[in-house]
């Protein structure tokens, strides 16, 4: 396991505020409040733990395959429905989406390989993930894959709690199916837009590995 870049910056800060918190307690409770000072450190200890098992990017065998469409973040499969697209696209598509929780790796991952036919930034709400206006209305980045004509909409949506999305895509660049594509910070949501005749291959309620699960393959 190791961790990701986006997290270098927040734990170094973490580290400092948990060192300075626990200087003060035993300073000021190991001798007349003992067991208040060991609480104040195994709870601290607990946060800056969880803060870097954020940024985790544990070793996984991610799966390469033209023919299939892969998870492009981890978490629980909560939608799965056909929709009138309200960016890029004109037609009718079926929208899959997952929902990242603050337990969850949230590197997110292309889907396919290909060209990045389109990518914007949007600002927007804070609205709880599983809200069903927050994938119009909350701050989002939308991407658009191109392979072999045929196209893939996938929306980084912020939530109550996550505040920023990370792209690291622009509009003409060639990715790698499974190679990163950006990352949402703190728990949030990834809607997946795709034509209405792929074969899905998953379930609303199943748990989705990013890189790893087929979520669909072509007709």
């Amino acid at each position: 396991m190791t961790i990701h870049r986006q997290g270098y910056s927040t734990i170094a800060w973490s580290a400092i505020v948990f060192g300075v918190i626990n200087i003060v307690s035993f300073y000021f409770f190991s001798f007349s409040i003992p067991w208040l000072s060991w609480l104040i450190f195994f709870g601290t200890l607990a946060l800056l733990v969880f803060i870097v098992s954020f940024f985790r990017i544990p070793e996984r065998k991610y799966t390469v395959d033209d023919n299939a469409i892969i998870a492009p973040a981890d978490g629980r499969i909560v939608a799965v429905e056909e929709i009138q697209p309200d960016e890029y696209f004109i037609d009718r598509r079926l929208q899959l989406s997952i929902f990242m929780s603050p337990l969850n790796v949230h590197v997110n991952r292309n889907p396919i390989r290909g060209e990045v036919a389109y990518s914007k930034y949007h600002k927007g709400q804070y609205l709880v993930a599983w809200h069903p206006k927050s994938s119009t209305d909350n701050e989002r980045h939308t991407t658009v894959y191109r392979l072999n004509g045929k196209e893939i909409l996938v929306k980084q949506i912020a939530g109550a709690v996550a505040r920023r999305i990370v792209n690291f895509l622009q509009a003409g660049q060639t990715v790698e199916q499974s190679a990163e594509m950006g990352f949402i910070k703190f728990g949030s949501r990834v809607d997946v837009l795709m034509p209405p005749d792929v074969n899905l291959k998953v379930r609303i309620g199943e748990v989705a590995k990013g890189g790893v699960t087929v979520i669909a393959t072509w007709q």
